[in-house]
């Protein structure tokens, strides 16, 4: 039997991160969307990923809870993440792009090593919650605090 080659790999990596999304839409769908109990799934989001080395490719998939008011610290991710919003809604902003604030059932595209500077639960009442799948093409740590930017004169 042949191995797989990078390509095969890298499409298999997508397509195991595909299936796990449309778990996660269709695990939302409840008895009252159909009533010929059928589950329904359409694609929440699709965007084109950078090329990968396909033979050390790696899926990882984190749910993170944020409680009312909440945020993480600005941080950068290696490997490009796409996310999918559960509950709640989350303030969003990447480097060089507007702010944004996602509501359930969103989904959104990180770049990889893109350096996310608002990453908030919009609500200081209500609690967050997305899931956030990474696709690396190696074993490297998800998140990373970002790089140091020079401050006015030179000095960091």
């Amino acid at each position: 039997m042949k191995s797989f080659t990078s390509w095969n790999r890298l499409a298999a990596a997508i397509l195991g991160a595909a299936i796990v999304l449309c778990h996660v839409v269709a695990a939302q769908v409840t008895g009252d969307a159909s009533q010929d109990n059928v589950a329904q799934a359409q694609i929440a989001f699709s965007h084109a990923l950078p090329r990968l080395d396909g033979t050390h490719l790696r899926v990882t998939v984190v749910e993170i809870r944020y409680g009312p008011g909440e945020s993480s610290p600005p941080h950068s991710h290696p490997c490009p993440v796409i996310g999918y919003v559960v509950e709640g809604a989350l303030n969003m902003q990447v480097k060089g792009q507007p702010e944004t604030t996602y509501k359930a059932g969103a989904s959104f595209y990180e770049a990889p090593n893109a350096v996310h500077v608002i990453s908030a639960n919009a609500s200081g009442k209500k609690p967050a919650k997305f899931i956030a799948y990474f696709i690396c093409d190696h074993d490297t740590p998800l998140s990373i605090a970002p790089p140091k930017t020079p401050a006015p004169g030179g000095k960091p």
